[in-house]
């Protein structure tokens, strides 16, 4: 039997309405530790054995909550056990496209360091870069010619 992917490419996730209640309420304080910079729980964690790509109900991983908050120690400490910068979450965006958004610059090099791909997801990163007029990170993301075409809005900054 082959395993079924989601829409983005994912593997399906099983149902976790089976698993007992305090396994949920674990998982639950590691994504809140992801979001609110406490690397201390959440790297011990993974230390511990909790999987460095766990993902949440809406196919954000730890890596992904993390960067997009711009806590630079948990994504370095993400990154160096093994979690994927490429993953895309159910909306099909991926973790760099989100440093990007949020202005986290370091993060952005971080995960650029780590093998990000700067093309994936909607938008990718190099396409929000030139939306939000972030010429500085065109080169970081290593942009060339054709990444960006005519249906990526160009900001009036840059007309």
């Amino acid at each position: 039997m082959a395993s079924e992917n989601q829409p983005n490419g994912s593997p399906a996730r099983p149902d976790v309405s089976t698993l007992p209640q305090e396994t949920l309420d674990f998982a639950h304080r590691m994504f809140e530790a992801a979001r609110n910079n406490q690397p201390d729980i959440l790297l011990a964690a993974v230390d511990a054995g909790l999987p460095a790509n766990l993902t949440n109900d809406k196919g954000n991983t730890l890596l992904m909550l993390a960067a997009y908050a711009g806590h630079l120690e948990i994504t370095k400490g993400l990154l160096s056990r093994k979690a994927d910068p490429n993953r895309l979450n159910d909306l099909g965006q991926s973790i760099v496209a989100g440093a990007v958004f949020k202005a986290h610059d370091d993060v952005v090099r971080e995960l650029m360091e780590h093998g990000a791909d700067p093309r994936i997801g909607t938008p990718n990163a190099i396409q929000a870069a030139h939306i939000f007029g972030r010429k500085d990170l065109m080169e970081v993301l290593g942009a060339r010619e054709g990444d960006i075409d005519v249906s990526v809005p160009t900001p009036p900054s840059a007309q």
